[in-house]
């Protein structure tokens, strides 16, 4: 028996499911990304066949196996990507890629083959595209997200912790001094470029710097406690998770009220999760408005709690993220509640 030409060996199911997530991760970074042509080499290998290329729309193409007639690739993959149809010449055979219904780039594959291996390489290239697309965008509104918690920055208490400070200046020189160190401190970690994730540690002592601002601004009417078990300090979680919530207790939670309000920051181990309370004795709301509040219902009230809640959700799954515990009346608790150890999550 002849035994077959190497680019005819065909993988089995498992090398198969294999094989195509490997041209998925290859393409994820587009038609211009560096790994094209490690996909377009799992391709002709997936398929058997002895020539594929795959192209942006620059024409730019990542080949692998053999070329067919002499000009024959070049002209097809011309002829498709200004025509945006498949098209076909002395054994070589062409397919535009729609991603989102654009057109993206093409598929070119040397020999005779069936219009199905044709169809199912253009649509293995064109799911992976539109992944990777889908992926971008998830990344770039986890972002923009991050962003927006940035912009939240009161200024309203801006103006306040500034004129509290300036108002010391010759009273109380040595507490004007710290209160700015503090603010400096403030501004850094909310405005300041960082990575994707930190540490508990990190993100209590921010909440330490916001308090103390506030207690000088707002004066006896705010009590507060802070409380971190020293096992959970060293746990990655996203970058400014913590210091949203406590903002919103005293914007929303202690400010409206008359007289004094306690807010208490506290974080534990329970089992192999990492759980945070941010509580307030405030003027609480009505449950159903603090759902509204986590699935985005609401204007910009409250904006910093759904975003924390959606990013958490991304980075751990839908079983964690936030969970609030309010009533009219009677304060309200944010509860945060994490793995202590995640894989790929590294400040």
């Amino acid at each position: 028996m002849t035994e077959r030409a190497p680019w005819r060996r065909r993988p089995d199911a498992v090398g198969v499911l294999a094989a195509a997530r490997r041209i998925t991760d290859d393409l994820m970074d587009g038609l211009s990304g560096t790994r094209v042509r490690h996909a377009a080499h799992a391709l002709r290998r997936l398929f058997g066949v002895p020539g594929l290329g795959i192209s942006d729309l620059s024409g730019a193409l990542a080949w692998s196996g053999r070329l067919g007639a002499d000009g024959t690739v070049a002209q097809v993959l011309d002829e498709v990507l200004h025509s945006a149809e498949p098209t076909a010449d002395s054994g070589v055979a062409a397919v535009p890629l729609h991603v989102h219904d654009e057109l993206a780039g093409a598929l070119v594959l040397v020999g005779e083959q069936p219009a199905a291996v044709l169809r199912q390489a253009a649509d293995l290239v064109v799911q992976a595209l539109e992944r990777g697309r889908l992926e971008a965008s998830a990344d770039q509104a986890a972002q923009a997200e991050l962003r927006a918690l940035r912009a939240e920055m009161s200024p309203h208490f801006v103006y306040n912790a500034l004129t509290v400070i300036a108002s010391l200046v010759r009273s109380e020189p040595d507490r004007a001094r710290d209160l700015m160190l503090d603010f400096a401190d403030y501004t850094r970690y909310s405005l300041a470029r960082h990575g994707e994730y930190t540490v508990v540690a990190e993100e209590f002592r921010a909440v330490e710097t916001y308090l103390a601002l506030q207690r000088a601004v707002l004066g006896e009417r705010l009590k507060v406690q802070v409380r971190v078990a020293p096992e959970v300090l060293a746990v990655a979680v996203p970058y400014l998770v913590l210091e949203p919530l406590v903002e919103n207790a005293i914007r929303h939670g202690i400010e409206p009220r008359s007289g004094t309000g306690l807010v208490q920051v506290h974080g534990q181990a329970e089992g192999n999760d990492c759980v945070i309370t941010v509580e307030d004795d405030g003027v609480g709301m009505a449950p159903h408005r603090a759902a509204d509040i986590l699935a985005g219902r609401t204007d910009r009230t409250g904006l910093g709690l759904a975003n924390v809640d959606r990013r958490l959700r991304d980075v751990y799954g839908a079983w964690y993220g936030l969970t609030v515990e309010t009533e009219v009346d009677a304060g309200t608790r944010v509860v945060v509640r994490v793995p202590r150890f995640q894989p790929g999550v590294l400040p």
